[in-house]
């Protein structure tokens, strides 16, 4: 039992020191704000109202040379338009002819190349930097190259060909059969540099210890690959795999400088299709409609690309 003069009087709340609201952490933490401030309004300003604009734009109709003023509301219709339209079709079974080819072969290559290139090969300095430049290099440099290279009667390709015995060898990019796939074998070799740097660095981090042990049970080169460096590049091959596909569904400068989509939009993706109605006829609205359908492309095939990867890597 206490005392009554035992007990210590508390101070009443009017008594005790008000705690001042713009103390030193809200002051840190402010000033930490401050500083970020830039960034984020630069990223509403560049990609948050880009991307809301463009949805409200695939609802309206909107000539761009008639201003802000002319933008009409007229609800699906552009989606409507859009599925009607042979153009859209031919785009998007050339994007996903592209995508098909491009990306397994492109990363087969990488991966075999990266592999030779690891194993302590003669000039292995040299070989990063060369197939990586064509990377770096500005794709008007690249685009000029090869098409000189594609010429179809001075062109060395076709002079090989010639030598050969091909005596109607292909026009490649003036051809509606040939104008793709010239295309795909550009993008192929321009991108080949990347992933192999990619796959060198997956490579570097696998332990020695692993092939060492390999090779005192006498297990082959061939198993070697198949058993330990394939299982141990998932995460690397994923993440390639992701990045190599929705580039692929993005594919406009080669197609913008050398084809132009043609001939007879033989060569015309999705992306190009909406540089076409957004800034040669000037239908921004229907444009904006075929960006949203590429943008649900692309992430119902990078999610299922991650959830089958996912579950190969558990299993």
């Amino acid at each position: 039992m206490i005392n009554n003069s035992e007990r210590v009087a508390l101070p009443s709340a009017a008594s005790r020191p008000k705690r001042a609201f713009w103390n030193q952490p809200r002051k840190e933490a402010f000033a930490g704000w401050l500083f970020l401030s830039p960034v984020y309004v630069c990223i509403l300003i560049l990609g948050v109202f880009p991307v809301l604009f463009s949805l409200f734009l695939s609802f309206c109709q909107w000539n761009l040379v008639g201003g802000l003023s002319s933008i009409k509301v007229i609800g699906l219709d552009n989606f409507k338009l859009l599925f009607e339209d042979d153009k859209f079709y031919m785009a998007l079974k050339n994007n996903l002819t592209y995508t098909v080819i491009t990306v397994p072969i492109g990363l087969v290559l990488a991966l075999i190349l990266s592999v030779l290139i690891h194993a302590r090969v003669f000039g292995q300095s040299y070989f990063k930097i060369a197939f990586f430049i064509p990377y770096i290099s500005s794709i008007t440099a690249l685009g000029a190259i090869w098409s000189a290279l594609y010429h179809p009667s001075l062109g060395p390709i076709n002079q090989f060909l010639l030598r050969f015995g091909i005596t109607n060898p292909p026009k490649w990019l003036a051809d509606t059969h040939y104008s793709l796939t010239s295309i795909m074998i550009i993008a192929i070799w321009a991108a080949l540099g990347y992933q192999i740097i990619i796959f060198i660095a997956g490579l570097t981090n696998i332990p020695d210890e692993l092939y060492e042990a390999a090779n005192m049970d006498g297990a082959s080169s061939f198993q070697q690959f198949f058993r330990i460096t394939l299982p141990l590049l998932a995460p690397t091959t994923s993440f390639l795999t992701i990045t190599t596909l929705m580039s692929s569904f993005k594919v406009f400068d080669l197609i913008a400088f050398l084809t132009g989509g043609g001939p007879n939009d033989s060569s015309t993706v999705l992306v190009y299709r909406i540089y076409e109605e957004g800034f040669q006829n000037f239908r921004m609205g229907y444009a904006s409609a075929i960006s949203w359908v590429l943008f649900l492309i692309i992430g119902i095939v990078t999610l299922l690309t991650y959830r089958l990867q996912k579950h190969s890597a558990y299993e």
